[in-house]
């Protein structure tokens, strides 16, 4: 998987959990009873590694992460047997059939999410 490909999922993954943490739903009072969860400071570490892994990123990468973030939840979208399941349209042919193309960062011609490639 390519490098950028691996920090982008991280962000997304943080970015959920920070999601799960700022609904005033059950969950949140689950963790800040059960497990005595700070929550305020849990969204301000949150904050801080998703900051840090967003500059990790390069700037082409990132200048286009943070286009599509402002718009969508989830940047990166599986491609499974073809089909990019973020808009559930075909990946070209050429892309998902190359392995070395699978392996580079690639992103779905129709919504734009980057792509990891599932077999």
């Amino acid at each position: 998987m390519h490098p950028q490909l691996e920090v982008l999922l991280q962000i997304q993954d943080l970015k959920a959990q920070k999601r799960e943490l700022e609904e005033a739903g059950g969950g949140r009072q689950v963790q800040e009873e059960q497990f005595k969860l700070d929550v305020p400071a849990a969204l301000e570490a949150l904050d801080g590694k998703i900051e840090e892994l967003e500059g990790d990123l390069d700037p082409p990468v990132r200048r286009r992460y943070e286009r599509m973030a402002s718009g969508i939840t989830r940047v990166v979208a599986p491609a499974i047997n073809g089909t990019c399941y973020g808009c559930f349209v075909s990946v070209a042919t050429s892309v998902a059939s190359d392995r070395s193309e699978r392996n580079s960062l690639r992103s779905c011609d129709n919504c734009g999410r980057f792509l990891y490639f599932v077999s």
